[in-house]
């Protein structure tokens, strides 16, 4: 092993550490490393910043954007009414039915979305059925990481792979050659999801669940302190605001701004405007109260939240969200939305406490109170998704879908055909849905997931250097010599496969699949050469492997969606998806020797 071996080693090893950690975003830690090959000797600079002139990345931007103007034209939501008309139907033919077509939708657009539309369809399909909804959410996200796995485009982990071979001179996949794959993949994982997700599923409820049923029937008003009323310079309990009075004040807004107070230290101002929660009896109290009176009730032409029933909801926040990062405090969330922030649903972890100082993430689920006319115009956000209400669109361009469709078919087409490039007909598919205006450019920017760009384009240089110093070579020889002892000539590309889609199918449930997958091509390209066979069967493994992620909430993003909104511990998915990984490592191990000859 010499020095360059060691050092990148090293320093693959601090990434991988630092992904695993997750104190920072993996698209910043795989950034940092691309800084760290640049200025190093390990890689000639001019071949780092050579991965940017990879089509991969590109393509997987221009298929965000063709997938927001599928989302945004309607198309998909005309498809998930076929899921809300199966609340009559057996929970196995549901399960099954709704797996098959997302699967279906999912192969030839980005997953996430077909998730987040699908997501409030199956809510409302699960309470129709009077079950838990975490015993449908974790089919909906495989349903569409196996659909993924069906075509060249279905997931941006083949176009990674696709992109890296083509790079290096060797022939591409063709657009529905994972097809031998995806589908009896697809079609067993169906299976086994309708007749054993009832028993395996766990039966958790939502974050509702954590409120009392006092605190769930509650009406929410907006009060106002007059000046040189008794309560000002007085802390909240001591105003007569407690909560043994069926009152609890949800925010405190000064000069136009949300407080951080405590209720015990937090001194009234004249002219604070409270935010409360009354129960019934609880508003009586309010009025009680000498100096602080309901704006409701007052002649100020104040805006205001009027004394209504305040409805509870969840929602989730949207992966390209622009509250991603901020804080409740931060975005004035109540007079963003007028909606209330009571908890917060995090990786399996309910929250109650400072919930406005915690910074949101993807996939965080928000419990609020709020007005109905709050609630339906929170419907058209792009940041959150409303569980308990049937998505609606502000303005539904179903007038465009013949054309979206088109454009992607003829996209799809020029590459079948071998007439234009996927990463050429994607782009010139998002200049016509742009141009026709189903989406503004500025949507179109918004709908890609920039941090999966630069992740994809920083791990395939770190690829490059892995190569480049000999390190995937080294590897490569030691993997092969090390089977040379116990397996027979003949078999040893059968368990080579096996053994590169164990490894890659493992660190994908704990990384980036798109980090893996880009580091993995120089290690499998040296281990076909070690062998001496053609390398296409070991490339199909990876791509397959390192997109079939069911065992764990982080390995792939739409897992990591439903798990907050299904209320699901981690073990749900080791329990329910490490099964399922086998049944996929034996289609792959079976299939693909077979489909594609050493």
């Amino acid at each position: 092993m010499t020095w360059e071996i060691a050092i990148i080693f090293a320093l693959l090893a601090g990434t991988l550490a630092l992904f695993i950690w997750e104190k920072f975003s993996p698209d910043l830690v795989a950034l940092g490393l691309f800084c760290v090959l640049a200025l190093s000797p390990l890689l000639p600079a001019k071949d780092t910043f050579a991965v940017f002139s990879n089509a991969a990345p590109f393509t997987v931007g221009a298929m965000f954007v063709l997938s927001a103007a599928l989302v945004k034209c309607g198309a998909i939501d005309r498809l998930s009414g076929i899921v809300e008309r199966a609340g009559g139907w057996s929970y196995p033919l549901v399960i099954g039915g709704m797996v098959l077509l997302v699967a279906a939708v999912s192969a030839f657009i980005n997953n996430t979305p077909v998730v987040v539309v699908f997501l409030p369809v199956v809510l409302n399909l699960a309470r129709r059925m009077k079950l838990a909804p975490s015993k449908l959410l974790i089919p909906l996200s495989y349903g569409a990481i196996l659909g993924g796995c069906c075509t060249l485009i279905g997931t941006s982990t083949n176009l990674v792979v696709n992109g890296v071979i083509t790079s290096r001179g060797l022939d591409g996949f063709r657009m529905f050659e994972f097809a031998w794959l995806g589908i009896p993949s697809a079609i067993l994982g169906a299976t086994y999801l309708a007749f054993f997700g009832k028993r395996l599923l766990p039966d958790r409820a939502m974050l509702t669940s954590i409120l009392t049923e006092e605190e769930r029937r509650e009406y929410i008003t907006e009060a106002f302190v007059q000046p040189a009323a008794p309560a000002v310079g007085k802390t909240l309990e001591e105003a007569g605001l407690g909560s043994k009075r069926g009152i609890r004040v949800l925010e405190i807004v000064r000069d136009g701004v949300a407080l951080y107070f405590d209720p015990k230290t937090t001194q009234l101002e004249s002219g604070d405007r409270l935010v409360l929660a009354c129960r019934p009896q609880g508003i009586a109290a309010a009025r009680g109260v000498q100096g602080i009176d309901l704006v409701s009730e007052l002649a100020l032409g104040l805006e205001q939240i009027a004394a209504h029933e305040g409805s509870l909801v969840e929602a989730v926040v949207n992966p390209n969200s622009d509250l991603v990062g901020r804080s409740i405090r931060d975005l004035n969330f109540r007079q963003r939305y007028r909606m209330v922030v009571l908890a917060l649903h995090r990786q399996g972890r309910n929250v109650r406490e400072k919930v406005e100082t915690l910074p949101l993430a993807p996939g965080d689920v928000l419990l609020m109170m709020g007005t109905d006319q709050a609630i339906d115009a929170l419907q058209n956000s792009s940041d959150l998704v409303v569980f308990d209400r049937a998505r609606t669109p502000a303005r539904p361009k179903t007038r465009y879908i013949p054309l979206v469709l088109g454009v992607i078919a003829a996209a799809i087409a020029g590459e079948v055909l071998g007439v234009v490039p996927i990463a050429v007909g994607a782009l010139v598919g998002c200049v016509i849905v742009c141009a026709a205006g189903c989406l503004t450019t500025k949507e179109a920017y918004d709908s890609i997931e920039w941090p999966v760009l630069f992740l994809i384009y920083a791990m395939l240089a770190a690829g490059l250097a892995l190569d480049h110093t000999g390190g995937a070579a080294w590897i490569a020889k030691n993997v092969v010599s090390g089977v040379d002892h116990f397996v027979a000539p003949h078999w040893k590309p059968v368990v080579m496969l096996g053994a590169v889609y164990l490894i890659t199918t493992t660190f994908t449930e704990i990384l980036s699949n798109n980090a893996v997958a880009a580091l993995m091509v120089p290690i499998v390209l040296g281990i076909a050469a070690q062998l001496q066979v053609d390398p296409r069967p070991f490339l199909v493994a990876l791509a397959f492997a390192a997109s079939a992620s069911f065992a764990t909430p982080i390995g792939y993003q739409t897992n990591t969606y439903v798990y907050g909104v299904g209320g699901y511990r981690f073990g749900d998915f080791v329990k329910i998806g490490a099964p399922l990984n086998l049944m996929c490592m034996i289609v792959a191990v079976v299939v693909i020797p077979r489909v594609w000859p050493f």
